[in-house]
């Protein structure tokens, strides 16, 4: 598979290697700093070209990889569909709702593969417990809860444009959590309603949260906890807690740490004491979940599938977060229609 990438910040390199690793070819580059473009193609082997208009049309282009701020997504769909290119989104996958079901809503028209990278839904310990939870090894499903108590610096912060509403939709939540958002619902299900409290630039100068908790009641009668932080110094590995009527299982950064079941069967649990985190370095990830992700999205590319992580999938993320930063806002709850999810 040949791939075109729209900015090519750090995130891009990450996934530069991770389609090298697979066998897929970075053919072409853009970015709007033409120096910064040009450094990327050349260290990886691809053709810079001025625009998202040109890379879009680039006859050595299979799909297109969004690598920007979350300002720029629709766009992107929109000259992708105009090229009839498949297209594959960082998360989150938009700022506002209505923009995510008009990426979707185009992707469809167009009859080409939306896509939201959801790497960790790839993880080792997401796979066994997607399995694991549904065979009932941990019984009823009881309380369901994430922790990203991560760190970051204030020159992670320096430019401008981190940490703002009009171009990254947020803060800590939407930027960092949302990752452990989209795997609470995917392994436990829809959500129904929160309540939330944030801090708004509680350490660092932005005008978004770096401090938030939420409560969650899903759609099964469970209920469970969100709590996203980028001010918690020094950083600790990402959590998220499973308790069932038969168990507890308990995964931390990218690895299960904890599988105290009872009367337990089935496969063995992956059991690791060490994991990957970006609680203080946002780079400090694994590559194989996306490896395993990009895999995946070539193969719907290929077949018409639908990819594992859709545009609906992340819009469903999206509406979770926006649904908690309502409820902060507002001091009150906020209830997710399930008619919205039916819509999509």
């Amino acid at each position: 598979m040949k791939v075109g990438i729209i900015g090519t910040g750090a995130i891009a390199d990450k996934h530069a290697q991770a389609y090298k690793n697979i066998g897929y070819e970075v053919t072409v580059c853009t970015n709007r700093t033409p120096e910064r473009g040009r450094k990327f193609a050349e260290a990886w082997g691809a053709e810079f070209v001025a625009t998202p208009e040109e890379l879009c049309r680039h006859p050595q282009v299979d799909f297109v990889d969004v690598c920007t701020f979350p300002a720029y997504r629709l766009e992107a769909v929109e000259l992708s569909a105009q090229a009839g290119r498949h297209v594959l989104v960082q998360k989150p996958m938009a700022i506002e709702l209505a923009t995510a079901v008009r990426m979707i809503d185009v992707a469809r028209r167009a009859g080409i593969q939306l896509g939201v990278v959801s790497q960790h839904r790839f993880d080792d310990s997401t796979l066994f417990l997607k399995r694991a939870i549904a065979d009932g090894r941990l019984g009823k499903i009881l309380q369901a809860d994430a922790y990203v108590k991560w760190y970051r610096s204030p020159e992670y912060y320096a430019r401008p444009t981190k940490g703002s509403w009009a171009v990254e939709g947020g803060g800590a939540l939407i930027n960092q959590g949302i990752h452990q958002a989209d795997l609470l619902m995917y392994l436990i299900g829809a959500v129904d309603q929160v309540f939330g409290y944030w801090q708004l630039g509680a350490l660092h100068r932005i005008e978004s949260e770096d401090c938030l908790c939420a409560l969650l009641r899903y759609a099964s009668g469970a209920t469970g906890v969100i709590q996203a932080a980028t001010a918690l110094w020094p950083g600790y590995p990402e959590r998220i807690e499973i308790h069932g009527t038969k168990g507890t299982a308990i995964v931390t950064g990218d690895q299960l740490t904890a599988w105290d079941v009872q009367d337990d069967h089935g496969d063995p649990a992956p059991l690791a004491h060490q994991s990957a985190s970006g609680a203080s370095d946002p780079m400090a990830v694994s590559l194989a979940p996306f490896e395993r992700q990009f895999s995946d999205f070539g193969e719907a590319v290929k077949t018409g599938r639908r990819p594992a992580c859709s545009g609906e999938d992340g819009y469903r993320a999206l509406q979770l977060v926006r649904s908690i930063y309502t409820s902060c806002a507002e001091v009150r709850s906020v209830e997710i229609a399930q008619a919205e999810r039916r819509a999509l």
